[in-house]
Order: structure tokens, then sequence, then C-alpha cells
């Protein structure tokens, strides 16, 4: 069991960069597989991507492949994401969670999740 705190949110104008960082306690992060997720007013919470326990694979949701990475210290027990030429559609959410499942698309396939933080992309 993990706790995780999201932290690197704000507010951000369109077409900049935004770097999201995850913290977990535990000495027990780098045996998981983690994702980070998204929910904007009144959707759902969608993938934007996942990264291996060894940081070795990575996943993208279409949106955001080619404008996201996805990186980890397993010695900080932290999980990155660097968003680049951020869109007003990428205001959201964005929580980090561990994977439990088999698909890093599907919510119910993780199993701790952080509180949140929010990105605004102002046009």
């Amino acid at each position: 069991q993990v706790q995780l705190v999201e932290f690197g949110g704000g507010l951000v104008q369109a077409g900049g960069s935004r770097r999201l960082s995850c913290v977990a306690s535990g000495r027990t992060f780098s045996m998981y597989n983690m994702g980070w997720f998204r929910q904007a007013p009144g959707k759902e919470r969608e993938f934007v991507a996942g990264i291996t326990w060894n940081g070795g694979g990575t996943s993208y949701a279409d949106s955001v492949k080619g404008r996201c990475i996805i990186s980890r210290d397993n010695a900080k027990n932290t999980v990155y994401l660097q968003m680049n030429s951020l869109k007003s559609e990428d205001t959201a959410v964005y929580y980090c969670a561990v994977k439990s499942g088999s698909s890093w698309y599907d919510a119910t396939g993780y199993n701790q999740w952080g509180q949140g933080t929010q990105v605004t992309v102002s046009s």
C-alpha cells in the first residue's frame, strides 16, 4: 500500500508546458506500474499515460501522444508527467494511480489514487 500525492498543477497558457509530479510513500513504489489519468468537469476520468515499474515501457493516450512524456525516478519514489504544447482541452484534474489490472486504459484497473492536481490551460 502506498499513498500518492500529486504536485505541479496550476494555470498555464495554451502552448505552454507543465511538469506534474506524483510522490509515493512506502518502500514498494518501485514494484508498481503507474498511470496518470485526468478528469475534466462533466466528463469521465480518462487515461493519459502509463509507465512500467522499471520505466522500460510506456503507454500514451492518442490525445497526448507526442506532447507528453511520462517518466519515473524510483530512488525518489516519484513519477512525472511532462506536458508540452498544452491545449485548452487539457484542462482537468490530473491523478496518478497504481496499476493493478491488465489494461492501461481502464480506470477500474487501478487500485490506489492520489487526490489530484488541477491543471488549467488558458487560451
